[in-house]
């Protein structure tokens, strides 16, 4: 019985030390150091990295760089989510002038003084209708229904921009990016980047007031470029004008004959 309870005690000895010499080999990993990256792969079988929490500077043409290539994936992306992409034509029609809209006070302090109106009054603000929306302005096209969104900041939002309709340059206060219309130099906001808002990434908070709105289907007015001399005006317009003048000047002495 003693033989055999030694024989029984050293196979259990034999076996703990054939353990312990297995755990010793391995190398465990030291607190803090990081896992091995993890790859995603793509349905093409491509692998792509996680990306950073680092953003990329914001660009003045960044809008430049987007292409028309990239229309079709947008679409059938919001087709998988249960959107369908809605397409607002972008008219082209231009008009010669000495002078652009006329402005009101109120219009005139925030897109010629940069002045900014309050949250939440805006017209535009909640407006979800297909349409264009142009500078209030010059007639300017500058975003369309697809680029706007809720963003509850009180204010018009929209995470893109008619291809070059925006110009941008750093604020007064040197830390935001104003965005102005490229057309006539008047103030729209200021853009945001780094929200996460949207797949974007952008924001385009827009004064309701620099703005006009056309339901899809009607036309807005001619963007208007500015001339300083009337010989660089439009020949119709010109005629128009000559025509206008003719008229008036005819109906007093179309009166004086009457009598």
């Amino acid at each position: 019985m003693l033989r055999f309870l030694a024989c029984f005690f050293s196979f259990m000895l034999l076996i703990i030390g054939a353990s312990l010499a297995l755990v010793s080999t391995k190398q465990p990993r030291a607190i803090g150091q990081p896992a091995t990256p993890v790859s995603y792969e793509q349905e093409d079988g491509s692998t792509d990295e996680p990306e950073g929490s680092e953003l990329d500077e914001e660009s003045d043409n960044q809008s430049d760089d987007q292409t028309d290539d990239d229309e079709p994936a947008k679409a059938g992306k919001a087709q998988a989510n249960g959107k369908t992409a809605k397409k607002v034509s972008i008219p082209t029609k231009t008009k010669k002038a000495m002078k652009y809209n006329s402005l009101n006070a109120e219009e005139a302090w925030v897109l010629l003084q940069k002045g900014t109106e309050r949250p939440g009054v805006g017209k535009l603000t909640d407006n979800k209708a297909e349409g264009l929306y142009v500078c209030r302005q010059c007639n300017a096209p500058l975003y369309t229904s697809e680029h706007k969104f809720q963003s509850h900041c009180g204010w018009p939002s929209f995470d893109d921009e008619i291809k070059g309709s925006v110009r941008r340059e750093i604020d007064a206060d040197g830390r935001r990016v104003e965005i102005l219309c490229k057309n006539c130099n008047g103030h729209l906001g200021h853009v945001f980047k780094g929200e996460y808002l949207t797949d974007k990434n952008i924001r385009h908070c827009v004064n309701s007031i620099s703005m006009k709105f056309y339901p899809k289907g009607k036309q807005p007015p001619a963007k208007i470029i500015l001339v300083k001399n009337k010989k660089d005006l439009d020949p119709v317009e010109q005629g128009e004008k000559k025509d206008a003048k003719e008229k008036s000047g005819a109906n007093p002495n179309a009166s004086d004959k009457s009598k």
